[in-house]
């Protein structure tokens, strides 16, 4: 006599929604891993914040246009989906700080505006004098203690004092976060120097401390930012055929509607809760069937989706704070342009100044692809959290007040040829105090064969979010009895 042998499984079935840089990366993750996978995005552009455009007949990056070189992550998927010879450092180097009335360097020895080096922080000149004597008498104070968290802006301006935190660790934070630095969380916003305290009495010899570790990391030459020729908007798209060249399918224009997870699926379970979780998504009225699901939207999308399956996540996927911005990009008259601003790539603008323009940056300068012989490209931010009359503003205005403040700041009197407002609602998560607990709680509420990933978890940077994707697709892969067919 023989018996059947029970058939071997097939490769497990994955759904990634959300189509920005992070759900792509995670498919990217899991095909490789051998699985099937469908990604799902709502809107009918993938990449998210990572936008490729064009203004007067140029390339144009109409959000993010940088990636974090001494991180791995990004650099690496660029190279693994064939841009490795596209792949540029930054041409020319210095930013400022408009402040105090007038352009002044950015201090180097800093680390995300935290000074460590009190020579370097004297001859920028971004402190007035009676600020730059409070800096110093730091040592005086009781050794810095942290805690389990703490605000970032209200650390500094007890250490250091308010102007460091209102003319250096803003203007920085507000690059990245668009946040208000005062409610920001150190521990999350800032993890090196979070950890550096634990061993430095004092604010400035742990800034020191991260400084001498990064050195001692690698050689100073290496490049701390990359672009992509034509723009790291390149990188989404390239990520996306690797992924259909691969076998994934991806559906755009198609709005996830509900997520269910199943007990013993396909087939009745006679336990069914000790089945493997698995899950049915519903978006543009078609049913998938899957083994796990990647959840790789905004707060408020992952509350709806997981609302009925994992009620304590909801609850803390609605706790956090987005913040919205706005990009204007200028196409100048390159020789005018090049005659009139001044070296460096750019500037950072505190709010306590009270410009419309949180930051410009010289794209045309910074990287060698933009522009042409006769286009120079420019473009500034605005908008900060709670900030929404900034961008109820309607795009000529936004315009004018970025010239405004160009012509202010360096003098600029050229006029563009062509301009562009990019809006970015609700863009940036908030990371404030706690948001690393809430961060963990959420990975904790989470079912088995459901994971997350993007800029709300690990960091809101490009490396950042590819590194979560690859947790998320890792974490499936590697889960015993969540990704069997």
């Amino acid at each position: 006599m023989s018996s059947a042998q029970p058939a071997e499984p097939g490769p497990p079935r994955v759904v990634v929604i959300g189509g920005g840089i992070a759900g792509l990366a995670a498919a990217h993750r899991l095909l490789a891993g051998g699985a099937r996978v469908t990604l799902l995005e709502a809107g009918t552009r993938l990449g998210g914040k990572l936008h490729a455009g064009e203004l007067a007949g140029v390339p144009a990056d109409l959000g993010a246009e940088a990636l974090l070189a001494r991180r791995p992550e990004a650099v690496g998927l660029a190279r693994a989906v064939g841009l490795a010879d596209a792949l540029q450092p930054v041409a020319a180097g210095g930013a400022a700080v408009w402040t105090r009335g007038r352009l002044r360097p950015l201090p180097g020895g800093q680390v995300m505006g935290v000074p460590g080096d009190l020579d370097r922080l004297a001859a920028a000149e971004v402190l007035s004098p009676e600020g730059l004597s409070r800096v110093a008498r730091e040592a005086e104070l009781p050794p810095a203690e942290p805690g389990e968290d703490v605000a970032i802006g209200a650390f500094v301006a007890e250490r250091l004092g308010a102007e460091v935190t209102d003319r250096l660790v803003e203007p920085l934070l507000g690059g990245v976060y668009a946040g208000d630095a005062y409610r920001l969380s150190m521990r999350a916003a800032v993890p090196q120097l979070f950890a550096a305290l634990r061993e430095e009495r004092t604010l400035l010899g742990a800034a020191r401390a991260v400084q001498s570790r990064g050195a001692a990391a690698g050689p100073s030459q290496a490049p701390v930012f990359m672009g992509i020729e034509g723009g790291i908007g390149r990188l989404p798209a390239a990520v996306a055929e690797a992924v259909r060249e691969a076998g994934g399918e991806i559906v755009l224009g198609t709005e996830v509607a509900s997520l269910e997870r199943r007990k013993g699926f396909p087939d009745p379970d006679p336990d069914p809760d000790s089945a493997p979780a698995r899950w049915r998504v519903l978006a543009g009225g078609r049913a998938y069937d899957a083994d796990a699901v990647v959840l790789a939207v905004p707060a408020a999308a992952a509350a709806r989706l997981v609302r009925g399956v994992a009620p304590r996540a909801a609850a803390e996927f609605d706790g956090v704070r987005y913040a919205s911005m706005a990009l204007i990009t200028l196409a100048l008259p390159r020789r005018e342009a090049e005659a009139e601003l001044p070296a460096g790539t750019g500037f950072l603008v505190p709010p306590v100044d009270g410009r419309t323009i949180k930051a410009s940056t010289f794209s045309s300068a910074k990287w060698h692809w933009a522009g042409d012989d006769d286009v120079f490209l420019l473009r500034t931010s605005v908008g900060r959290i709670d900030d929404d009359k900034t961008l109820e503003r309607d795009d000529a205005d936004l315009v004018t007040a970025s010239l405004d403040d160009l012509r202010a700041a360096t003098g600029l009197t050229a006029r563009p040829v062509a301009s562009r407002v990019s809006r970015w609602r609700g863009a940036l998560p908030q990371y404030e105090v706690g948001h690393d607990a809430r961060v963990a709680r959420i990975r904790g509420a989470l079912p088995a064969g459901l994971a997350v990933c993007g800029a709300l978890y690990d960091g809101v940077g490009i490396p950042a979010c590819i590194a979560s994707a690859h947790r998320a697709a890792d974490e499936l892969l590697g889960r015993p009895g969540t990704m069997t067919a």
